[in-house]
């Protein structure tokens, strides 16, 4: 690719001031060599030789106006803003009219978390600038910084009329819609945006994605196909096209667009095990098994990988590889809920009930509060003979489910096979005001409690009520 006369000027002079370092000669470059040269080592993240340069600048070209600013923002950088703000004020009484001061002093107070005031500054320097794109950016930033994001939605507006090409507006503007729930009228302003830039890839790509929330998955394979087309390395477009070729059930055509991510990079956890979901969709289990494998090779921390192999094989009811691979996952990782509840689970289709009440009991342990979890430990507890632990257990599941039908009717049940009558009655009174119905619960899981007079009459009593 061949480079501009600018470019080159550019290296040519970061080439001759890395020469200068490494020689201890001292040359000459001019004021703006030495801001591009400064700037070029901040945004690289070298500021020890950011800040050598700049010293030898204020050494050739003491009075720079420009070069001060960049000492400004080398001070802002460093969170020395009392220093910044002091050379600022004497750059001000030389410049007045200069809009770099007044950006650098919004820079201050943005810092400070004055953003009402960095805006009313900005809005000065709009009076003095040039580049009303960028004034208009670092406003709209500041209005996201207040949490507004309807003033900041019109200030990327503004820069976009301004520079159609600035891509982090764009990201912006689009951000400030979807935040504000505002979909259909974010896609109505890519549309009007396009029509001026049709060939914006990242326009394409977000009303592709906006389309793809409001689930109109055909418009959003259209705007991906557009994406791709302008741009045939476009990985995220590819991934996200994918995605919704997914939800169409498309299968073969979502593999396509997985693989073609695999191609522009590295494959990554995430398009491996989607192909390996397609596959399994269409009924290859060999492809699918061999995705999954692939899938927890590229990523072992990944649980998904690890569930998608458990699950394959809990489909297959083939519970020992089941067994086999949730150990594996446990063994990279034994905090992991869901680990812990399919090592439950599967235990408990096999009919190791003490192994799958420890699967849950950690499952719980490790944060998982789902009802079901609760009542399948439960019920194991139960199995076990251990009513005692059950009827604690529920205690702390009421924690989350005050108001459940089953609980109350399990504790019910729990506190009768303990014979505390005057408590089951108490949980039996609650779980029927709750759920009448469900009273089946009691026959099916204590049939001895069930069988008993008091219980039936208690029951009817109700139902007369």
């Amino acid at each position: 690719m061949q480079l501009s006369d600018e470019e080159e000027d550019y290296n040519l002079s970061l080439s001759k001031f890395e020469s200068m370092l490494k020689t201890n000669k001292v040359l000459f470059f001019d004021s703006e060599e030495f801001e591009e040269i400064i700037l070029h080592y901040l945004d690289t993240g070298k500021a020890a030789l950011a800040k050598k340069a700049l010293k030898l600048a204020l050494d050739q070209h003491p009075k720079s106006t420009g070069l001060k600013l960049v000492q400004v923002e080398m001070l802002v950088y460093d969170d020395k803003l009392d220093i910044a703000e002091k050379l600022l004020n004497e750059l001000y009484a030389i410049e007045p009219h200069n809009e770099e001061i007044y950006i650098q002093k919004a820079n201050i107070c943005s810092k400070r978390d004055q953003h009402e005031k960095a805006v009313e500054l900005l809005k000065i320097a709009l009076q003095y600038t040039d580049d009303y794109a960028d004034v208009y950016n670092l406003i709209g930033m500041e209005y996201l910084f207040m949490d507004n994001l309807e003033l900041a939605k019109e200030s990327f507006i503004k820069c976009l009329e301004e520079d159609i090409e600035d891509q982090s507006a764009l990201y912006n503007v689009v951000y400030c819609f979807e935040f504000l729930d505002q979909n259909q009228e974010a896609i109505s302003y890519l549309d009007n945006y396009i029509e001026k830039n049709p060939y914006s890839e990242i326009a394409w790509h977000q009303k592709g994605r906006l389309h793809y929330g409001l689930k109109e998955y055909e418009n959003a394979i259209r705007a991906f196909d557009y994406a791709t087309l302008i741009d045939d390395e476009f990985l995220g477009a590819f991934m996200e096209k994918a995605k919704a070729l997914e939800r169409l059930e498309r299968y073969d055509e979502a593999i396509e667009s997985y693989n073609r991510t695999i191609e522009l990079d590295d494959a990554t956890s995430y398009a491996l095990l989607r192909i390996g979901k397609c596959y399994e969709k269409l009924g290859n289990k060999v492809l699918a098994l061999k995705f999954y494998n692939e899938t927890v090779h590229e990523d072992p921390l990944l649980d998904k990988g690890w569930i998608a192999i458990t699950d394959f094989y809990l489909r297959e009811k083939n519970f020992q590889k089941a067994l086999f691979f949730v150990n594996k996952a446990l063994a990279i990782d034994n905090q992991n809920r869901m680990y812990w509840k399919r090592y439950a689970s599967i235990n408990k289709q096999m009919n190791f009930f003490e192994e799958a009440e420890f699967g849950y009991r950690k499952a719980v342990e490790f944060g998982d509060t789902e009802l079901e979890t609760w009542l399948f430990w439960v019920d194991i507890l139960q199995f076990l003979g251990e009513f005692e632990t059950a009827i604690h257990t529920l205690l702390q599941a009421g924690d989350y489910y005050p108001e459940e039908n089953e609980i109350e009717y399990r504790l019910s049940g729990l506190y009768f096979m303990i014979h505390d009558d005057r408590k089951a009655k108490i949980h039996l009174s609650n779980a029927l005001r709750l759920n009448f119905d469900n009273y089946i619960l009691i026959e099916d899981l204590f049939p001895v409690v069930w069988e008993t007079k008091m219980v039936q009459n208690y029951i009817e009593k109700h139902n007369k009520q």
